[in-house]
């Protein structure tokens, strides 16, 4: 019923949306003299707000076609490189000029799931790509997924990172930005324990939940005092009609996004002020710089219910990672099997989903990598976006994130 509301509430809205954007268009065509006046923007700036908090965006383009490589620019092409039901790799091609390709590390970047699409971390990739040969986790909207091709739960992604470390490695470097911390330290728990030869170099694990009990946030207290019942209930809804995935069960990207704005609501609601006030003022940098931002932060996909009740359960509830009661199809996820491969964790001090300690307690698992081959980092000033976007990010973050890619490249 959540998801036919939100259906209703969008067919609802459609006339005054259509209406909207006609006064949008008359209000700011040069051929409508009220256009000029105070009264004519403000209308037009007040349509155009409407229609966007109103929009529903589709899955952006990663509008990454060129970098620069030892001062020298070399032209990108993102590109499919495995298909998969739930993730594809996304491999972000270099078209070197005749005799300079480099060879250089190789990443994967393993996007979150988690409601947004994995050109959220747009920044990350840019910033990594001047000095790396860069792959990405790009996952697909579970609501455009058709039932018969079953399900997918967090034993799934477990599954998927190792079927993609074997395809990429062995001379591979693993970077997991928030939510997929944990099953890529599962996973390379797992092929340790098998002296797998596709272990990664490096793992580098950024604002994941690995220890939620370390400086636990206000963003997770829900998470850890409902039983996983009303989860079910409350927040898991079937794909409606006419969507390929119907009557697929699914946690709705509409409600991980009104979770992320409520944190921040006061800030989110005088962005949109702002956004008014610069329309008006014809401020049109700033205007394009909100709209670059929004239009990338609500466009949200749907996860499988399946994943996100069990993640739900053992990654907040049961807290069976660092507990040492995980266990992946009946085998002990043991971190402490992990010694070929160099880890680095990245925090945010100011991280209001995962707290300073939560990511880094990895360490304290993996009790049998080399204190040599150990990093902590944490990042002073910046959230939990500002740990993998931005300018500390770019300046302060990645190089230390290179660095120790880079100290490991030749073992």
């Amino acid at each position: 019923m959540l998801y036919h509301a939100y259906e209703l509430t969008h067919a609802a809205l459609a006339p005054w949306k259509a209406a909207c954007q006609i006064g949008q268009q008359i209000n700011s065509s040069p051929l409508n003299p009220l256009s000029y006046t105070p009264a004519g923007r403000s209308s037009a700036a007040v349509c155009e707000v409407f229609n966007r908090l109103t929009q529903r965006y589709g899955k952006p383009d990663w509008q990454i076609t060129e970098t620069e490589v030892e001062g020298q620019a070399v032209d990108v092409q993102p590109e499919i490189k495995l298909v998969t039901t739930f993730c594809d790799i996304v491999h972000f091609r270099k078209t070197w000029p005749e005799g300079e390709a480099l060879a250089l590390p190789k990443v994967l970047i393993v996007a979150p799931l988690s409601g947004h699409y994995a050109t959220l971390l747009r920044g990350t990739v840019c910033a990594m790509l001047p000095g790396h040969d860069v792959y990405i986790t790009d996952w697909r909207d579970a609501r455009m997924i058709p039932t018969s091709y079953g399900g997918f739960d967090l034993d799934d992604h477990i599954d998927l990172m190792i079927d993609f470390m074997r395809y990429l490695g062995p001379d591979l470097h693993i970077i997991a930005v928030c939510q997929p911390s944990v099953p890529v330290l599962a996973a390379v728990s797992l092929m340790a324990a098998e002296d797998d030869p596709a272990q990664p170099v490096t793992m580098t694990l950024m604002g994941g939940p690995i220890d939620i009990r370390v400086n636990p946030t206000a963003s997770i207290h829900l998470a850890a005092t409902r039983d996983i019942n009303w989860f079910e209930h409350a927040v898991v809804s079937r794909v409606p009609f006419p969507h390929p995935g119907f009557m697929r069960q699914v946690y709705p990207g509409f409600l991980q996004l009104t979770g992320f704005m409520t944190m921040n609501l006061d800030r989110h609601m005088q962005a949109q002020v702002d956004l008014y006030t610069h329309l008006v003022e014809g401020d049109g940098d700033s205007a394009e710089q909100h709209k670059a931002f929004y239009e990338e932060y609500m466009a949200v996909m749907d996860l499988p219910a399946e994943f996100y009740l069990q993640t739900i359960k053992t990654v907040f509830q049961e807290f069976a990672l660092p507990r040492g009661t995980f266990r992946h199809r009946g085998t002990t996820v043991d971190p402490s099997k992990i010694k070929k491969t160099a880890l680095m964790t990245v925090e945010g001090e100011r991280d209001d989903i995962c707290g300073v300690g939560q990511t880094s307690a990895a360490h304290g698992l993996c009790r049998g990598i080399a204190k040599s081959k150990k990093r902590k980092h944490v990042q002073s000033g910046v959230g939990h976006f500002g740990v993998f976007n931005g300018r500390r990010w770019r300046n302060e973050i990645q190089p230390e994130i290179a660095a120790f890619i880079a100290d490991f490249r030749s073992e």
